[in-house]
């Protein structure tokens, strides 16, 4: 019997520093996260950041949190009810971190029966620290405790059609009556380290002006190139003029080199070019999170207010919206009839 496990990446149980501190652990504890030797990684996390960011991080999710709990969260299960309604098979949800694991997932499907499962990261992009850890983590689980379960992942879908064009239309619906200077794909950020471990060849990402646009099998795991694409994309299908729109990575950790530009400076740098009016997008979110209603949402309209900007304004991401449901749960409903292994999306 087949069925589907949507992943999603988590949250706190709740918005307190210790369940918080509980989570980040977690997080940040992932060797695919902060990929270096175990030693140093648990010094920095358990001596130092647990130390500190906690609180921090506590507050921001203080001020984004919902009566019915994390927006993550509420906004998955929102997701995941509608698109069972409309499956033919069992759907399940999971997180790859927090409480909401993706071992119960499991168990909820196969207590249902079920013994073949399409697992969908919900990442439109590769990334070690994103889709790749949620595919590990769920074959993990699966040799430990479903033996006689076979998994089928679902592959980045950051240009499928299907995802362009809902999209396209959810940025076209908030840009009605908008004037706008223009508007900033922000995506989330990664260390350039990252970009160079997941290159298969070695040799082809080097991060410059031409390698994401240099043809190369090293494009299946880039997750820099999978951004540009994105947004390449749906400039095309929106007919957006080059000048007006553009890449930028926030939530950059550390002192190391991340993927640049920072998104942080280009809220301070617009301003100073004549560019008042923004609109902000993020792509590499299918739900709305700390880093986009915290980070994006309220941090960046003031950033950008405070160094001379005028108007604000940030799309949210597809989240339960009807068409997404409809995409995924199409997605869904052919694999749940063929005998291919493969997943097109």
């Amino acid at each position: 019997m087949k069925g589907v496990l949507l992943i999603n990446l988590g949250s706190p149980d709740s918005p307190n520093p210790k369940d918080v501190k509980k989570y980040l652990g977690e997080f940040l504890m992932d060797k695919r996260v902060i990929d270096v030797p175990y030693l140093l990684r648990a010094f920095l996390v358990k001596g130092i950041i647990l130390n500190t960011r906690p609180k921090k991080s506590a507050k921001a999710y203080q001020k984004i949190w919902w009566e019915e709990g994390s927006p993550l969260i509420v906004i998955s299960e929102r997701f995941h009810k509608k698109v069972q309604e409309r499956a033919k098979i069992p759907v399940a949800l999971g997180m790859r971190y927090g409480s909401m694991s993706i071992q119960k997932g499991l168990m909820e499907l196969q207590e249902q029966g079920v013994d073949e499962v399409l697992v969908v990261p919900l990442y439109p992009h590769y990334a070690m620290s994103s889709s790749e850890t949620v595919i590990e983590k769920t074959k993990e689980q699966q040799q430990k405790h479903f033996s006689n379960m076979k998994l089928t992942f679902v592959p980045p879908f950051y240009k499928h059609p299907d995802y362009i064009r809902v999209m396209s239309e959810n940025i076209k619906s908030h840009l009605e009556g908008v004037d706008y200077d223009h508007i900033l794909f922000s995506y989330h950020g990664i260390p350039e380290r990252h970009i160079r471990k997941s290159d298969p060849t070695n040799s082809h990402c080097k991060i410059d002006g031409s390698c994401c646009e240099t043809a190369s099998k090293a494009h299946a795991t880039c997750y820099r190139h999978q951004c540009f694409e994105t947004t390449k994309e749906i400039a095309k299908y929106l007919d957006l003029p080059v000048e007006k729109h553009s890449n930028s990575f926030q939530s950059r950790l550390g002192g190391d080199p991340w993927l640049k530009p920072y998104t942080d400076f280009e809220f301070e740098r617009f301003p100073t070019e004549g560019k008042k009016n923004l609109v902000v997008i993020t792509p590499a979110f299918v739900s709305d999170c700390l880093e986009t209603l915290e980070e994006i949402a309220m941090e960046g309209e003031e950033q950008f207010k405070e160094a001379g900007g005028e108007e604000y304004k940030h799309i949210p991401c597809l989240n339960d919206s009807d068409d997404w449901v409809k995409v995924m749960t199409r997605w869904i409903n052919e694999w749940s009839v063929t005998s291919k292994e493969e997943v097109t999306a």
